[in-house]
Order: structure tokens, then sequence, then C-alpha cells
């Protein structure tokens, strides 16, 4: 007898999150849940994680092999090649690793340099996440990243020696950025060779020092026009290179190459969030629910538990629209059935496809290369 397919969970791929939570520098940007390293001894904090991950197993007996181990931050590269390696056993001897598990961990230049990448991969490291995020040394010191162009450039050599799969972050529609500007930096980046680029659009949030300087209005945002500007020269610039968007902010030469871990996110499968203020998603005993670990790494390594919170099928469905749509494979309108929430009207749809904003195939809805420029819009437009 056929098993009845779940709208959600492990069977769209189980992944684990790891939050590195010290940087030598915290970014001007920056909305993560971080804090300055300084000269803090990092055991206590890797051995409450370790913990973490044996007590979740014992929860989940029935979760499958990891699909996927992220290790981000903060900065994780701070951690050293045997607390990467301590951390990937511990969840290999709770889980397992499927066979072929995609390993990444987020590495800023300075710590490429500083340190091995062989001693990365010998710990189990196979994919690595460059945060450059410009090449360019004004741009740079205005994100206050601790890495010149050079020290960038010098990295994704050293990273290249010893890793294939290598991703490389960029960071644009910053305040006055032409499209020149941008097409100098990007073209940079493209040659650096590397198969995987994450481009993101610079966003201000209200906490941050980039937040507070814009409240002052010692600076203001690109405007949308521009902003858009970019992300359409952005899609030319890679699709021209051959490594085309698979989803609105990612590029990979292939398939190969695409971000097991984030396909994880954007299929609505389940992770584990481990370490301080990491957020993951699990669905046991027929229930989907959201956990958010203690912020404060103290706090954390005492033990305190992560707050839970039951998502209700509304709540399910609106996520899995969200991510969905982001992804190139699109959102399958059955698993909104299979959840027990309505699809978006047909008159929705049509006008949608009608516009250019979507695709829709069967019951598969993808956006075209307009709709990823409004895919907020779009998802707000299809969610119950």
């Amino acid at each position: 007898m056929s098993r009845t397919r779940l709208a959600v969970g492990p069977e769209y791929g189980f992944g684990l999150y790891i939050h590195w939570p010290y940087c030598a520098r915290i970014c001007p940007y920056c909305d993560f849940n971080v804090y300055a390293a300084k000269d803090r001894d990092p055991a206590p904090l890797v051995e409450a994680m370790c913990r973490d991950l044996e007590q979740h197993r014992l929860r989940l007996p029935d979760h499958p092999a990891f699909d996927s181990i992220f290790f981000g931050g903060g900065t994780p590269s701070l951690l050293s090649a045997s607390s990467i390696e301590k951390l990937i056993e511990t969840a290999e001897r709770a889980f397992g690793l499927a066979e072929g598990a995609e390993i990444s961990l987020e590495a800023n230049p300075n710590d490429v340099l500083r340190s091995t990448p062989s001693d990365w991969r010998q710990a189990g490291i196979n994919r690595l996440s460059l945060g450059l995020q410009s090449l360019d040394d004004t741009t740079l010191r205005f994100l206050g990243r601790d890495h010149d162009g050079q020290a960038a450039r010098a990295a994704v050599e050293s990273a290249a020696r010893k890793f294939d799969n290598i991703s490389l972050d960029m960071i644009y529609a910053l305040p006055d950025q032409t499209e020149a500007d941008w097409a100098s930096q990007l073209r940079a980046a493209l040659g650096l060779g590397a198969p995987h680029l994450s481009l993101y659009e610079l966003t201000i949030e209200p906490p941050t020092p980039f937040g507070k300087q814009v409240e002052r209005g010692e600076w203001s945002p690109l405007n949308d026009d521009r902003q858009a500007d970019l992300y359409e020269l952005t899609q030319a610039l890679c699709h021209e290179a051959g490594l085309p968007a698979y989803e609105v902010s990612n590029h990979a030469r292939s398939a190969e190459y695409e971000s097991v871990h984030n396909r994880i996110y954007w299929r609505s499968g389940d992770w584990l969030g481990i370490g301080p203020g990491a957020h993951g998603r699990i669905t046991h005993n027929g229930k989907r629910y959201a956990t958010e670990a203690v912020r404060r790494p103290q706090t954390y390594s005492d033990g305190e538990p992560a707050q839970e919170t039951a998502l209700n099928k509304l709540d399910q469905a609106r996520e899995l629209v969200a991510m969905a749509l982001r992804y190139r494979d699109g959102l399958d309108l059955g698993r909104l059935d299979a959840i027990g929430q309505d699809r978006p009207a047909d008159l929705i749809l049509a006008d949608l496809v009608q516009t250019g904003l979507i695709n829709l195939d069967g019951n598969i809805v993808a956006l075209t290369e307009a709709g990823r420029l409004v895919a907020d819009y779009i998802a707000s437009k299809l969610s119950p």
C-alpha cells in the first residue's frame, strides 16, 4: 500500500544548520545574532552544541540521515578544524550522513588566508561559501569588512586549490551604485571561476548601524527602480557567463553546484537549528514546529532549551508558497491540497500568467524572470 505523501517535512530534505555567533568584526548591515569574538574559549559552546544534537536524536528517532550540514554565523571559519570535525562527527553519530551529504562552511577571506583549507577539508567540509561581498576596496570599507579586494582574490585562489565546490557571496544595490560600477564588480567575481554565486541586494534593517544611519538621514538606500535595473543586469551577466539563476538570488554553473542545504529551506524540508539564536523547522508526530534556540551564548551553553512554536496549517501553507516560489522548480499546488488549504483562485493565476509574472504547467507555478523581481508580491497574491 502506498504511503500518503506529506506536504512538508524530512522527505523534502533534512539538514543541520550550526550557528557560530562570534565575529572578528561585526558588519554594519548585519542583523544576525552575532557577538564580538574577543578571546573567548569556544570549547563550552561546542560541547553545548554536541549535547543539543544528541538530545534532538532522542526526540526524533525516525528522522533520516542528514542531507546537509551548514556552518553559518557569525563567522564559523573562526572555529578550529578540530572543533568543526567534532561537530560533524557528533552529527554523524546522532543521525548519520546521507551518501554525498553536502557539508558547507561560511568563511571570511582573511580566515582562509590565515588557516589551511586542507585542514577544513580533512575535518569533513566539502563546500566553502566565501563572504567576499565586494572586490572593491572603497565598497569593502563602507560595508565594514576586515579584508580588501586583494585578500578576497587571494582567498578564492587558495580555497580553489582544495575545494571544487565554492560559492561566492556578493552584495550590490549600494547607495549611488551605477550599472557600470556593479557590472565591473560582477564580471570580476565571475572571472574568479567559482561555480556558484549568491548575489544579494543590500537590505537595511532598523536595529543595525546602517539602519540607524539611514534613519538619521546620513545616506539613502538605492531607490526601487534602480535596484530593479541592477537585478536585471545581474541576471543577464550571470546567464551570459554560464551561471543562470536557479533561485531569486542564487546562480550555479550546473545542478551539481546548487546549494543542497538551501534547497531544503525552499522545498520546506526539515532542518535542525543548533547554536545560539539558530532557527529550525521540525515535523514530528504529524505536527510542524518552528524552533529558535536561546540567543545568548552563555545561556545556550547552560542548557536553556529552544523555544518551540507549533505552526498551524495556514502558517505552513504561507511559508510553503513564499519559499517554493523562490526556487526554480516552483510551487506544487498539490502540496496546498495536502496541507488542507485552498489553492489560489483560477482568476488570480490567469492574471499573473497573462502579465508574464508566472508560468503555469499543470499544478506547478514557477516565476518568470520578470516575476522574480516581485517574488514577495506574487507570494502574497497566491497565499491562502
